[in-house]
């Protein structure tokens, strides 16, 4: 029996919809590298294009696409600040906001914009990073009580006091396979003391850096398996957000990562899978000279593989076989010229890497305020006609 097999079969699975269930063999089947009934469908969706879409199919005021298309799975956010403490508000009117959190980051959101500004940070100096205590990993706040936390409440839009972790999956696990979530090193640095301090005292202390890195790390470890915890029997499946890369190569050398980066990645891996969840690590950028160690870590699936970073999941499964799950690559920016023709061509094509199970089916990174109601809603179509087993793609058709 498969780790997989044994998931949400405890905790009252019975409360579950069939069709919920049936979603849940169908991602599980799928990330086993079996062929399920059809291609598994979901995405992350900006605020803003949830509004674009509801204005232009006619939807009502709370429509949300996870519901509306039925999609096959969805992530949730603990609160994962280094201090628990509310937003100190700096500066606020009817058109932005900024906003100190609790990672110490000054968060200037402007409300007509899709993403908001890390203007400064409190930890501003690598003597200070080496000094930094953060409060406890386990604090129950991050998973049972109701707050502010970045990530949850800064993005493309903006919300005080977020709903209790427990209370958003307990809400969702009728209708959804559930997965939890957490941040690595990389993920944390660049919110901690952003990304270009980050670089630079990497070059500047590689080992003191190092040590750092090896102590956010174990945090993060023991934050993960809190949330495991606390979410026993509730969970599905854990995602790992850590991007290392950008549009060429990774940030820091494939050597520093392997070294710094990895062995926590690889060690919360395995506190998921003890639990019976599988793993889908989520990465932006061009991670193709280690994209072999998220196989030897055992990584169930990788997401988004950005097209527009020269990722390609159909060279990808050419490459690596049924090695490792895909999750995402189809370029949103083709989606964003609504271009119905080049849409299917790219969509159909992608399909390609579904042959042999091992490929839910997204963007390679979101659902942007640029991809109008119509296209999305012809994607999904496209995606249920052609994504059925076994798969066939006519003039898309290629070998893999």
């Amino acid at each position: 029996m498969s780790m997989f097999d044994t998931v949400g079969k405890v905790a009252g699975q019975a409360e579950r919809k069939p069709n919920t269930l049936r979603k849940l063999e169908r991602m599980n089947r799928a990330l086993r590298h079996e062929e399920p009934d059809r291609v598994p469908i979901s995405d992350f969706f900006w605020g803003s294009f949830i509004e674009r879409w509801r204005r232009e199919l006619g939807l009502p005021a709370d429509a949300n696409p996870y519901y509306h298309y039925d999609l096959d799975w969805i992530v949730t956010v603990p609160n994962m600040d280094p201090w628990i403490r509310p937003f100190e508000t700096l500066k606020e009117t009817t058109e932005e906001v900024v906003v100190r959190t609790g990672f110490g980051a000054v968060m200037h959101k402007h409300f007509q914009h899709p993403m908001p500004e890390m203007r400064a940070w409190e930890t501003d100096t690598f003597e200070k990073l080496e000094r930094a205590a953060f409060d406890d990993p386990r604090d129950p706040r991050r998973f049972f009580a109701a707050g502010d936390n970045q990530i949850a409440g800064v993005g493309d839009g903006f919300q005080r006091n977020s709903p209790a972790w427990i209370e958003t999956v307990k809400s969702l696990r009728p209708d959804f396979p559930v997965y939890g979530s957490m941040i690595e090193v990389s993920e944390c640095l660049t919110r901690l003391i952003g990304q270009e301090n980050a670089l630079l005292w990497m070059g500047e202390y590689p080992e003191r850096m190092g040590a750092v890195v090896n102590r956010i790390g174990a945090y993060y470890l023991d934050m993960a398996k809190a949330e495991i915890e606390a979410g026993a029997g509730l969970l599905d499946g854990f995602v790992i957000w850590g991007d290392v890369a950008y549009k060429k190569c990774t940030f820091m050398s494939p050597a520093y990562w392997r070294e710094h980066f990895k062995p926590w990645v690889a060690q919360m891996t395995e506190a998921a899978h003890a639990a019976g969840l599988p793993v889908i690590y989520h990465g932006c950028g061009n991670v193709k000279a280690i994209f072999q160690d998220y196989i030897d870590m055992k990584i169930d699936a990788y997401n988004p593989l950005e097209a527009k970073a020269g990722m390609d999941v159909v060279a990808l499964r050419r490459q690596y076989g049924q090695g490792i799950g895909f999750c995402g690559n189809s370029n949103v920016q083709v989606w964003e010229t609504g271009d119905r023709e080049a849409i299917r061509g790219e969509v159909l094509r992608k399909l390609t890497a579904a042959k042999g199970g091992g490929y839910i089916f997204q963007s390679d990174h979101s659902v942007s305020s640029s991809v109008s109601g119509p296209t999305y809603d012809y994607i999904v179509k496209l995606v249920r006609e052609f994504g059925q087993y076994p798969i066939r793609l006519g003039e898309f058709e290629e070998e893999v």
